[in-house]
């Protein structure tokens, strides 16, 4: 996105040096109404240079907060996933922990008879 909107200015700048070459050649006007010419289109130039900046901030403002959000949700996912594994496997041990208390009372119990 930003090498085509860089492209697209590059490609403005020169179209526009080579259009002001070409009619200072053959420009059949005055010096004085060329100088006038040349300033309305260096204005209208300037004017649509900062139209295409002020474009392309606010597509990059836009595309880093599009972005900025999908990592959150993919942070919040992976976070999810990870808790839901955690509480899995925690539980699982809880498990085999009540199973090693069972047989450790078992084993006492044994013990004490003889």
């Amino acid at each position: 996105m930003a090498n085509q909107t860089g492209n697209t200015i590059l490609a403005l700048l020169t179209g526009t040096a080579v259009g002001v070459g070409l009619g200072l050649l053959y420009a059949p006007q005055s010096g004085e109404k060329t100088r006038k010419q040349l300033k309305k289109e260096a204005d209208h130039l300037q004017d649509s240079l900062n139209k295409k900046y002020k474009e392309t901030s606010s597509q990059l403002s836009d595309y880093a907060e599009e972005t900025k959000k999908n990592i959150e949700a993919t942070l919040e996912k992976t976070f999810s996933t990870v808790n839901n594994k955690a509480d899995d496997l925690l539980a699982k041990l809880e498990g085999e922990l009540d199973e090693l208390k069972k047989k450790n009372a078992e084993l006492q119990k044994e013990l004490k008879k003889k």
